[in-house]
């Protein structure tokens, strides 16, 4: 009898426990669980309204402890996945391809600049070495990141269907993990350039003067300017600078997750990193240019440290001037005291 009693006590404990669990305590559940079993009927695997709710953003239950672990799906990332695989890398890609075509014409047109006079033999030292050390670091640590970023970004649509999965997983491995590691060491070698170059990019008051004649690029007559002409400050401080900041934030968000950001702030990272490095791309394509082919002996004085006497009065007149009045010693590079001057 007591056997007999004990099993229906815990009968009853267990069909109180299921009532009190049923949705049809509550009314609009109960509609809900007859709408899925009708569904599981008549459209059999449609489970629409649980994906709908799991969808829709709103704090779901989970054992997982930790920021926005309870959100399954976020929404707003298909919206950012479809931004960044169609506007931002279709006109990024066409914008360098741009850029590359621009310069060949360029090229192709005016050819190298070249000296007016012919060169003197005497060399004047324009890049110490640790000038030269720096620049060269954030150079190839910058070449690093654009490569591998162009084939974390574009290489799904353009190398695959011509290197086969294989290779190109082991491309994107190595890719993804020198875009992660080399992007800290060029912050580091930004803050480094800001520090060694900084007071030679002062804007001076002649600088105008080469904006407006745009540095004599087409008119073929030299600007007189300083140490660097305005062109060259323009790069250190819009592209060096402020896309370099830019990225380097940016960067540093997606490339440390640990650090508490919501999945929304990535995407947004994301977007601003990609449109700051495809404009730091832009402009890194005509310096690299004007640095090697586009004007003759600008690449030996970063690679040597040294510029022929001809070569940096008729490109820097200023800070020519500067060096041969005593101003500046012959073997500094130091910029002199600000000092008005007009074209």
């Amino acid at each position: 009898m007591m056997k007999v009693c004990s099993a229906f006590v815990a009968l009853w404990f267990c069909a109180g426990v299921a009532f009190a669990q049923s949705p049809a305590v509550n009314a609009k559940e109960a509609e809900y669980a007859k709408q899925q079993q009708q569904r599981q009927q008549t459209q059999p695997l449609n489970n629409q309204p649980v994906w709908s709710e799991v969808r829709s953003g709103a704090p779901q239950t989970t054992t997982v402890v930790g920021r926005e672990t309870n959100i399954l799906i976020q929404p707003e990332g298909q919206t950012w996945r479809t931004l960044r695989n169609s506007e931002l890398s279709v006109y990024g890609g066409w914008a360098l391809v741009a850029m590359v075509l621009i310069i060949a014409a360029f090229y192709s047109t005016k050819g190298t600049l070249e000296l007016h006079a012919p060169p003197t033999g005497r060399k004047i030292r324009r890049f110490s070495l640790w000038e030269r050390t720096i620049h060269w670091s954030t150079a190839i640590s910058f070449v690093i990141l654009a490569v591998s970023g162009l084939i974390i970004l574009f290489g799904k649509n353009l190398l695959l269907p011509l290197i086969g999965y294989t290779l190109f997983s082991w491309l994107a491995f190595l890719a993804k993990g020198l875009h992660n590691f080399v992007g800290p060491l060029f912050i580091v070698c930004i803050v480094l350039l800001l520090a060694t170059f900084i007071r030679y990019n002062v804007p001076r008051a002649y600088d105008w003067q080469w904006i407006k004649h745009f540095g004599g690029l087409f008119s073929g007559r030299d600007v007189p300017s300083g140490r660097f002409n305005a062109g060259e400050k323009a790069w250190f401080w819009g592209g060096a600078m402020f896309l370099g900041a830019i990225v380097g934030v940016t960067g540093l968000i997606l490339d440390f997750p640990n650090f508490n950001q919501t999945r929304s702030t990535m995407q947004i990272a994301n977007v601003i990193h990609l449109i700051g490095a495809s404009c730091f791309m832009l402009g890194a394509l005509g310096h690299i240019y004007m640095g090697t082919l586009g004007m003759r002996g600008a690449f030996d004085a970063m690679r040597y440290g040294y510029v022929d006497e001809t070569w940096a009065r008729e490109h820097h007149e200023y800070w020519y001037n500067d060096i041969k009045s005593g101003r500046i010693p012959a073997d500094a590079t130091q910029e002199p005291p600000l000092t008005e001057r007009v074209a």
